[in-house]
């Protein structure tokens, strides 16, 4: 293995600091160190799926976005954000949508066109019209009345309320009664041409991170907060419960298959074979 520092995109959201806290101060060994790479999770998405030269190593991406760069990068087991009651919400003004059908035409802020937050509203609202904006515009524009409704993630999935909005649906529970599968919102990936050796590799150490913190939370946790777009220590924590489980230190066969699933869902939407 090369003794360069290996460069890792991530966001700077509470559930990937968190996770990598231990790796990137070098609790957790490995060879020439990490270096994160920090960017709002779109501009991973984008790129991802831009030029070749100019993809990271080790990137943290949208399900949705993995599924159109799977040729080039491969999962690793750990470090998937991917769980139950975790999905992206739909939200609005009091009075302003009852429900996704009432949608229909309607603009709807999302947080980036390559985000699973995006595929599962195209699978499950298909006739919104969809406005992109980074995730932490999308709360003032709504309750400003810029668009008719919101698609949130991350933390703004806790402080809603603050900006006098509703849940219209939480998108996960429709996957989720769908499917009766997790709902897989990102994956750390890894290019392929590193090999599998050391994608193994790095897995192993990305679950001991993980692992670490869990065990010892107070050393990751000015870190985190350093890096939070939400500073409120409430709020990070929360993030970090719903975003953070037994799924991210390993995938395992129920991850899999909903990863396969959201393949299989995403494939069916673009009319391709599955």
């Amino acid at each position: 293995m090369s003794d360069a520092p290996l460069v890792v995109g991530m966001s700077p959201c509470p559930n990937d600091t968190f996770m990598f806290h231990a790796l990137v101060e070098g609790i957790v060994p490995w060879p020439g160190g990490v270096r994160p790479h920090f960017a709002d999770i779109e501009a991973l998405n984008r790129r991802a799926l831009g030029p070749a030269p100019e993809r990271l190593p080790v990137t943290k991406l949208s399900a949705a976005a993995f599924l159109r760069v799977r040729d080039d990068y491969a999962p690793l087991s750990a470090g998937a954000a991917l769980g139950r009651g975790c999905g992206p919400l739909v939200v609005a003004r009091p009075g302003r949508a009852a429900e996704l059908a009432s949608l229909a035409g309607r603009r709807v802020a999302i947080p980036g066109e390559g985000t699973t937050a995006y595929l599962l509203l195209r699978m499950f609202a298909p006739a919104v019209r969809a406005v992109p904006m980074t995730f932490d515009r999308i709360l003032q524009a709504t309750a400003a009345g810029e668009v008719d409704a919101g698609l949130i993630i991350h933390e703004s999935r806790f402080t809603f309320g603050a900006h006098g909005l509703e849940a219209v649906a939480d998108l996960g529970e429709v996957w989720e009664q769908a499917t009766g599968l997790p709902l897989p919102l990102g994956v750390i990936a890894m290019r392929r041409g590193l090999g599998a050796a050391r994608r193994e590799a790095f897995s192993r150490a990305l679950a001991r991170s993980v692992e670490l913190a869990f065990a010892e939370p107070s050393r990751s946790r000015e870190w985190v907060r350093a890096h939070a777009q939400e500073m409120d220590p409430a709020v990070c924590q929360a993030h970090i419960d719903l975003y953070v489980n037994a799924y991210s230190r390993d995938l395992g066969d129920e991850g899999r298959a909903a990863l396969g699933e959201l393949v299989r869902r995403a494939a069916a939407l673009e009319g391709e074979p599955g």
